[in-house]
C-alpha cells in the first residue's frame, strides 16, 4: 500500500531554516554591531572628515589697515577663521599651534603698486596650515589683480590647462574598504559562531532527525546570512552615497555590480568561517582563530590607506590576501567606471581562494 504522506519539501525546509537564521542575527547584538554599526561608524566619521576643508585660525593685528579691498577678499575665504578680539591673543597662543598666524596689512602708498604688504606672524607649530594660508593669500594677490589690471605687463607668463575630473574624496577610498571588511568579519565571526552554537545545543543533530539534507541546511543558514549583509551593504553604500556623495560613477548599474562584488566576497569569506567553526574546541577559541584571519586583513588589505604606503617587502603578503583582491575591484568599480568584467583578475583570485577555502572546510567542518 503507497503512503498517502506528502513528500518532504527539502527547499521549503531550507527557507524555513533561512527565515530562523535571519530573526537570530537580528537577536544577536554582537552580530548587528559588528556586521552593521562598526562599519557605519567608520564611514560616519571619515564621511564628516572628507567634506570638510581645513580650517585656518587667524587674527589681524590691531594696527592692520582694514578698510580696503585686500582685507575684504579675505573675509571672503570660507576656510579663514578670523579671531574677534585680536588685542586678547598673546604669542603664546601662536606658539602652541592654537592658530596660524597673525596677520598685519600694511599700506605701502596709495598712489602706487604694489599698495599693500602683508606682514605674516607664524610659528613652527603652524607649520601644516602656513602653506595653505600663503596660498590663499598669493590668490587674493592674483585675484586683485586680474581684477585691477588684466593688461598689465609681465615679465613671463605660464599657460594652464585644466582637464574635467572628479575630486577623489576620502569615502572614495574608505567607504569601500569598510565594506569589505564588514563582510569579512560577517563571513568569519558570524558563519563560526553559528555553526558553533548550533552543534553544542545539538540543534544540527536535531535536523539530523529530519528528512532534510545536509546540504540544505549550510544553504538555509547560509541564505539568511548573506541576506542580512546584503541589506547592510545596501545601507552603507546609500549613506555613503547620498549623504556624503561617495562616487558609484554609473549609478545604477555600479550599484548591482557593487552589490554582486559583495556577494562574491561574503561567500568566499564565509569559507573561513567554516573553517574556524570547525577548527574551534569551544566558544572561547572562536575568537583567537577568527582574529588570526580578520585582522592581518583589516590592517595589511587596503582598507584604511593604499598598500603601496607600506614597505616594499610587504607588498606579496597584502597582494595575497582575498579582501585585498575585493577592495580593489571594489574601487575600480566605484570609481574608475571599471565593469564586472574588467575585474577578471581580482575575481580570479577571489575564486582560488574560495575553492581551497571550502576544499579545507569541508575536511574540518563537524557536525556534531
Amino acid at each position: 500500500m503507497k503512503s498517502s504522506s506528502p513528500k518532504y519539501n527539502q527547499f521549503v525546509a531550507m527557507l524555513a531554516i533561512a527565515k530562523a537564521s535571519w530573526r537570530s542575527i537580528f537577536r544577536s547584538p554582537s552580530a548587528v554591531i559588528f556586521s552593521f554599526l562598526f562599519p557605519l561608524i567608520f564611514i560616519l566619521v571619515f564621511g564628516f572628515l572628507s567634506s570638510t576643508t581645513p580650517v585656518i585660525r587667524v587674527a589681524f593685528d590691531p594696527a592692520s589697515s582694514n578698510n580696503n579691498q585686500f582685507y575684504a577678499h579675505l573675509l571672503e575665504k570660507d576656510n579663514l577663521k578670523i579671531i574677534a578680539q585680536p588685542d586678547l591673543i598673546s604669542r603664546q597662543e601662536l606658539e602652541k599651534g592654537h592658530m596660524t598666524a597673525i596677520l598685519k596689512l600694511k599700506e605701502l602708498n596709495p598712489d602706487a603698486f604694489p599698495k599693500y604688504v602683508v606682514e605674516i606672524t607664524t610659528s613652527t607649530a603652524a607649520t601644516d596650515k602656513i602653506g595653505l594660508l600663503q596660498s590663499i593669500i598669493q590668490q587674493t594677490i592674483a585675484d586683485l589683480d586680474q581684477e585691477h589690471f588684466p593688461k598689465r605687463p609681465t615679465y613671463g607668463f605660464m599657460t594652464k590647462e585644466v582637464l574635467p575630473g572628479r575630486e577623489y574624496r576620502t569615502i572614495d577610498f574608505i567607504l569601500p574598504g569598510q565594506l569589505g571588511f564588514s563582510l569579512l568579519s560577517a563571513g568569519v565571526f558570524g558563519v563560526a559562531f553559528v555553526f558553533f552554537g548550533l552543534r553544542q545545543t545539538l540543534v544540527l543533530k536535531r535536523f539530523f532527525a529530519t528528512p532534510i539534507k545536509r546540504s540544505y541546511i549550510v544553504f538555509g543558514e547560509g541564505i539568511g546570512r548573506i541576506a542580512f549583509q546584503m541589506l547592510t551593504a545596501v545601507v552603507i553604500l546609500s549613506i555613503g552615497h547620498f549623504a556624503f556623495k561617495f562616487t558609484l560613477i554609473h549609478g545604477w548599474i555600479t550599484f548591482a555590480e557593487m552589490m554582486v562584488l559583495s556577494l562574491i566576497g561574503l561567500i568566499v569569506f564565509m569559507g573561513f568561517g567554516f573553517i574556524v567553526s570547525g577548527l574551534a574546541s569551544s566558544e572561547s577559541a572562536i575568537p583567537p582563530f577568527a582574529n588570526l584571519v580578520t585582522l592581518p586583513q583589516f590592517l595589511l588589505a587596503g582598507t584604511f590607506f593604499p598598500i603601496e604606503n607600506f614597505p616594499s617587502w610587504l607588498h606579496p603578503i597584502c597582494k595575497i590576501l582575498p579582501l585585498t583582491h575585493l577592495n580593489t575591484a571594489m574601487r575600480n568599480v566605484a570609481f574608475e567606471g571599471a565593469h564586472l568584467g574588467d575585474c577578471l583578475p581580482q575575481l580570479q583570485y577571489l575564486l582560488i581562494w574560495g575553492l581551497l577555502l571550502y576544499a579545507v572546510a569541508i575536511k574540518v567542518f563537524k557536525w556534531e
